[in-house]
């Protein structure tokens, strides 16, 4: 499978397209007391079964996903059965009103049956943030022949309101089965509740390249919306995560076998 850096001609195509598709979705008889008792009982642990559980977002993914950001980036070596590949699909950026959106122009090679997510950037550069509902109808462009979408943006305090509503609009848009996802800052898990009722199935901690205010001292995150996946570098791999995540790996170069088989025999320690 390979995509293409693309011609204008063929984005224009794909987004009337995608745009398109965005705006069509916008027992009796018991004998005993005793019996009855038991059954009563029996169905209380069947309808509790699984309670305080979620069941995976991503089950269409391997437990290890490849970050590949906007370069040329060719995988042959890589297995569909242990790795999927997260891709830099488009970034939009706005300031002061002007927003610019790029979809991906660099090539991505990857073996048939991948599990491809489509990502988005959003960069703020200053000034009032733009329509959520406009930045929404972009993003919602990525969505062509993959399996999820995530969000990747630094949202800062006086932007929460906004993202929020963006992904309000845009899950809206998307298909019922695809699923959506955000990466989040490590505050975001550790005690900060703003994330909590977002529209996103699951969210990424970056455990690395942290800002300040941003730290992992180890163990579990309190946000359960951060408890199925983990972001961490190739270049920058903490001593410990959590056990049982979907482990998601950038590589601050093009990936190369051996970078993904070291990325494979750490991801199967956890």
């Amino acid at each position: 499978m390979q995509i293409h850096a693309p011609s204008l001609a063929s984005v224009s195509r794909r987004e009337r397209r995608s745009t398109q598709a965005y705006q069509r979705s916008h027992t009796g008889g018991l004998r005993s007391s005793a019996f009855q008792g038991a059954n009563l009982l029996l169905a209380a642990l069947v309808a509790c079964t699984g309670c305080g559980t979620r069941r995976d977002p991503l089950s269409g993914f391997p437990k290890l996903v490849l970050w590949a950001w906007e370069r040329p980036e060719s995988m042959p070596f890589l297995n569909p059965d242990v790795a999927g590949v997260a891709f830099l699909a488009r970034t939009i950026s706005w300031r002061n009103g002007v927003v610019d959106s790029r979809p991906r122009l660099q090539p991505l090679r990857v073996p048939p049956r991948t599990a491809l997510m489509a990502v988005v950037r959003l960069e703020s550069q200053g000034g009032p943030p733009p329509d959520p509902a406009a930045i929404a109808r972009e993003a919602a462009r990525t969505v062509l022949d993959v399996r999820a979408l995530q969000i990747d943006f630094d949202a800062r305090r006086s932007e929460r309101a906004w993202y929020r509503e963006f992904l309000e609009r845009l899950r809206a848009g998307l298909p019922a089965d695809l699923p959506l996802e955000i990466t989040a800052l490590t505050s975001w898990c550790q005690g900060d509740r703003w994330t909590s009722g977002l529209a996103v199935s699951d969210a990424v901690p970056m455990l690395f390249r942290m800002g300040p205010g941003e730290g992992y001292a180890g163990g579990d995150l309190s946000n359960r919306l951060c408890r199925w996946s983990v972001g961490v570098s190739t270049d920058e791999l903490p001593r410990a995560i959590p056990r049982g995540r979907r482990l998601f790996v950038f590589h601050p170069l093009p990936w190369t076998e051996e970078a993904y088989r070291g990325a494979v025999r750490w991801a199967r320690k956890w």
